[in-house]
């Protein structure tokens, strides 16, 4: 257990106590170097205060591995529960008994003539080194107007969402087709609820095809390993919305057109309202065939590697579309529609505003390489697309802790060098 005074000094500081943090610490303890985690929550909170009841992974279990630490239960093609994953992280955090304080929030960070200072909760602390990994999802998005909406609706953001019991009975719009948005809907809808769902542009995949878990053959293929300045579009591409699909019941598609032959209601990108009345662009049609030919061309890219690697995998015959709009819904009545719930899953504005350090761009991103701020001594750990598309999932963690644990280690050693 670390003890926390005003005043405290470490070689490293690592802010937050997720996954990312923990992997990091257990490689700086494994050589040797004092460093302590500062956690605002607890340790891995997000995994069971920010998703819903029937939240899974979307990532099969067997691409959970942290530095020491592997899955070891017996449904590796499974999807771990939104508690087995807290429970998982958890335990790995005792497993090597982490210095984490919990219940700390830093409040400011700024540089020094020798390092770093930090203001929290407890007081003063100063570091060598910061590791900053706070995730890249910190304010929830809800849109200006969301407060000039009637107020008998019920409003909250994804991150807020558990279940269809804890919203009033009645109809539900969901905003946003990203994975948290299409699997919410999916939830209220299996739960018997009318949903109404204002379609993004978000891509989607395919669950399974020819024979295995597309994230298997994508991992087999080397896809997640691709450093993000290898793509199309370069850094931009940390930008890009994740594929909806789910790890619920097994795992399976989430596909949208079916779901609108089953009663849910489709729209556009929801541009404005007056009074209870929602407007909406005509880009249903254009984001359906949007995710559907992301999906397909996942799969030819999955058949031209088991082309080329002569790989004996059974055929599968193409998805086709089971549901066109006749027309592109340019409003909603909230209150004709009965709709008494809106769920927000618009995604998280990036807050760094404690941080007084000149590390982030026009847009309030921090810039790195792998993790490396232009500062001295100051890095970020647990970003989306931080290296590669493997850094958002389970399955990159190790190798950009990894990376973090060398310049640390590296640096270290020169100075005690000079």
């Amino acid at each position: 257990m670390v003890a926390l005074t005003n005043h405290s000094h470490f070689e490293v500081a690592i802010i937050g106590a997720g996954q990312a943090a923990l992997s990091l610490s257990k490689l700086l303890t494994e050589e040797g170097v004092d460093h302590v985690l500062l956690e605002r929550e607890t340790i891995a909170h997000e995994w069971r205060t920010g998703r819903w009841d029937n939240f899974t992974l979307v990532t099969p279990n067997w691409q959970c591995r942290l530095p020491g630490w592997v899955y070891k239960a017996d449904d590796p093609n499974g999807f771990m529960t939104r508690e087995q994953v807290h429970t998982f992280v958890t335990d790995y955090a005792r497993s090597f008994d982490a210095p984490v304080v919990e219940g700390v929030e830093v409040t400011g960070l700024s540089q020094t003539e020798d390092g770093y200072a930090l203001s929290t909760t407890v007081g003063a602390v100063t570091a060598d080194r910061v590791v900053i990994a706070t995730g890249g999802y910190h304010t929830p998005i809800i849109p200006p107007y969301a407060d000039q909406l009637p107020t008998g609706i019920r409003q909250l953001h994804s991150s807020e969402y558990r279940n269809s019991a804890e919203l009033p009975d009645g109809a539900v719009l969901v905003v946003g087709s990203g994975q948290s948005g299409a699997q919410i809907a999916e939830d209220l809808h299996l739960d018997g609820r009318q949903v109404h769902l204002a379609v993004g542009g978000a891509p989607r995949c395919a669950r399974f095809y020819r024979g295995k878990d597309c994230i298997e053959w994508l991992h087999d293929m080397g896809i997640y390993d691709i450093a993000v300045t290898k793509h199309a579009g370069g850094l931009a591409k940390r930008e890009s919305t994740n594929h909806y699909m789910t790890g619920r019941d097994g795992g399976r598609d989430i596909d949208l057109r079916s779901f609108a032959t089953q009663g849910m209601a489709l729209y556009g990108r929801l541009t404005g309202f007056s009074g209870t009345e929602l407007s909406f662009a005509p880009t249903l049609a254009a984001s359906l065939d949007h995710a559907d030919a992301v999906a397909d061309s996942i799969k030819n890219d999955i058949d031209a590697y088991i082309e080329r690697a002569g790989i004996d995998a059974p055929t599968e015959a193409r998805y086709k579309p089971v549901w066109q709009p006749a027309v592109e819904p340019p409003a909603l009545d909230l209150e004709k529609a009965g709709i008494t719930s809106i769920v927000w899953s618009i995604g998280y504005h990036a807050d760094y505003s404690w941080v007084n350090v000149g590390v982030f761009d026009g847009h309030g991103h921090p810039t790195h390489q792998r993790g490396v701020s232009p500062a001295p001594g100051l890095y970020f750990l647990g970003l989306p697309w931080l290296y590669s598309w493997g850094s958002g999932r389970f399955a990159g963690i190790e190798r950009d802790a990894r990376f973090l644990a060398e310049q640390i280690v590296s640096t270290r050693i020169g100075e005690l060098v000079q």
